[in-house]
């Protein structure tokens, strides 16, 4: 089984490589080392030059003995910011940073737990089944570096992503697709103190718009949100440009599309209202999926849940993460909690104990036959 002091040991030595998105080349050379040390068919990928990152994807698989659907085990090596110079610290069984920078078990957590279930299984020596691991970059900058993974090497046809909050037992089996909206309201300038009436403000016009959206909760699927609403101007200018992001989320394909519409609609009414010009790009960054409660991958990760004495938690999602795009790609996917919580603060904790039911989970799976 496995080594509860070594996973904690490479969880705060992970936690300590700095790898904020786009700086993941330290973590990847780290991750190569590994698993190549344990065995792995191990390579890796040119994704990093794609996408502006210094790091690149990580891919590897074990040949086994046991039978069994081959599973695909992954996780992300960037981190949000600030993660440079994390210095965790134990109080009371539970790890958190100092309290200056995130801690980076979003996805540290992941990584330990799959590096000392494959390390347990190597030093017993007893038989598993065969599985593949992918450790991606740029997860937390759009799921990049899944979008640029080489889905040739992968031949797995399940997934597991370790990148959740919430206890060990979770499994996510929905999750929602995101459209992104690039907006450009155009007005048109003048003396705000002389002739303001030759003016279009495009700030009026972007306003109007954004003021006849329905935003955030939209429902219990969809949610909308203005990100980015941008314009710097002199007082005594009109301003002739506003710059928009925005995002709208939702598990189902209708709605997504439909608040999309919505809101690009409301921003060409007040851009009508006031003589503005809309130049507006709706970009779809992933799609939304799921996964039936009785898909063998479910049943298989409930059963292994139930064979630790925790009663599994079949949930779905507001956010998006790796796995959306192994959907895509034909990979049936599910998320897992870590035991990871208050991610992407700098107030981000995570137990020991849940470092240690990740690990003894994936132990499980890795080397129950099926």
């Amino acid at each position: 089984m496995i080594h509860k002091q070594r996973v904690l040991d490479s969880f705060l030595e992970y936690v300590q490589i700095d790898s904020e998105t786009g700086n993941e080349k330290a973590m990847a050379e780290r991750m190569t080392e590994e698993l190549r040390a344990l065995g792995g068919a191990v390579s890796t990928d040119s994704a990093g030059e794609a996408i502006g990152s210094n790091g690149f994807n990580v891919y590897a698989r074990f040949e086994g003995t046991l039978p069994g659907e081959v599973l695909l085990y992954a996780a992300h090596m960037d981190t949000v910011k600030p993660g440079r110079g994390v210095k965790p610290v134990i109080r009371d069984g539970i790890i958190y940073s100092s309290g200056d920078t995130i801690l980076g078990g979003d996805d540290k957590s992941g990584i330990a737990g799959i590096i000392e279930a494959i390390r347990s299984i190597k030093e017993e020596g007893i038989p598993h089944r065969t599985f593949e691991v992918a450790f991606t970059i740029s997860e937390e900058g759009g799921l990049r570096g899944a979008k640029n993974l080489d889905y040739s090497r992968i031949r797995a046809k399940y997934g597991i992503a370790l990148d959740s909050s919430g206890e060990v037992g979770k499994i996510i089996t929905q999750a929602p697709g995101q459209i992104k909206i690039h907006a450009d309201v155009i007005g048109k300038t003048a003396h705000a103190g002389i002739a303001p009436e030759q003016g279009i403000s495009a700030i009026q016009a972007a306003a109007s718009g954004v003021a006849r959206m329905k935003l955030l909760r939209i429902d219990e699927e969809t949610t909308a949100n203005i990100g980015v609403f941008k314009a710097e101007y002199a007082t005594n200018i009109v301003p002739d440009r506003v710059s928009i992001l925005a995002e709208t989320r939702s598990r189902n394909l209708d709605k997504l599309n439909a608040q999309a519409k919505h809101m690009v609609d409301c921003l060409q009414a007040g851009c009508d209202e006031y003589g503005a010009t809309l130049d507006c790009r709706c970009e779809t960054n992933y799609v939304s999926y799921h996964l039936a409660d009785d898909h063998p991958l479910v049943s298989e990760l409930s059963g292994a849940i139930r064979s630790m004495g925790i009663e599994p938690l079949i949930t779905s999602t507001g956010g998006g993460s790796d796995t959306n795009i192994f959907n895509l790609n034909g990979i049936d996917s599910v998320v897992l909690a870590t035991g990871m919580s208050k991610v992407h603060t700098t107030n981000e904790f995570i137990k020991v104990e849940q470092l240690e039911r990740t690990a003894e989970l994936l132990y499980r799976l890795m080397t129950t036959a099926n």
